[in-house]
């Protein structure tokens, strides 16, 4: 009688903590990081965009930005049928490239401890040539003008946000030369295909 007695004692203390366990709200058997755990993580190495220097995630930024348009580019150089397409890739990759080498520059000289700050958050446009069915001219021009717009948005951004008076005359120049290329490139659409963007 002594060991039922030991047994139903047992099996009662291991019934009310399974049910405790089964009725602990959701919130506390959660994976997703506390408090506590988030602490003991070094944020130093992963800044986010609210707590990363502005004209830092700028750089980071339009840097990748410029990356993209160098692609595309690129892609013009080698598949372009008209030269004046060439010749506006040949002037895109020169621009930018010196562009990337001063924003590089600054990002040494400036931030040299800080990790990559994922950029900015806005919309960059295309960041290579589409394949597709149109000729290829026509898919540069209706992928590099939105790729400007989102260039010249930024550039927008900084001239409103940047502390340092390098960023803003750098995005004035992304600004003045990106609306005059998109002009150009709107004008090409219209006369070769008869399309407005």
């Amino acid at each position: 009688m002594r060991l039922k007695r030991t047994e139903t004692v047992f099996f009662g203390v291991l019934l009310a903590l399974l049910l405790a366990a089964c009725s602990a709200p959701a919130a506390q058997t959660s994976t997703a990081p506390n408090a506590d755990t988030m602490a003991g993580m070094d944020h130093s190495t992963m800044p986010s965009m609210s707590d990363a220097p502005y004209d830092a995630a700028f750089i980071d930024g339009m840097i990748l930005h410029h990356e993209g348009a160098i692609i595309m580019a690129n892609q013009a150089l080698e598949q372009a049928e008209r030269q004046a397409i060439k010749d506006l890739a040949n002037e895109i990759v020169g621009a930018q490239e010196g562009e990337i080498s001063q924003m590089q520059a600054w990002r040494a000289e400036w931030f040299a401890e800080l990790a990559a700050t994922g950029g900015m958050a806005m919309d960059m446009g295309p960041m290579a040539v589409p394949a597709g069915d149109a000729p290829f001219d026509q898919r540069f021009i209706q992928a590099m003008i939105p790729h400007h717009v989102g260039a010249i948005a930024m550039a927008q951004d900084a001239l409103q946000n940047a502390e340092r008076q390098e960023i803003k005359d750098l995005a004035q120049a992304i600004i003045s030369a990106q609306e005059a290329e998109i002009a150009q490139m709107r004008q090409w659409l219209q006369e070769w295909y008869g399309i407005e963007q």
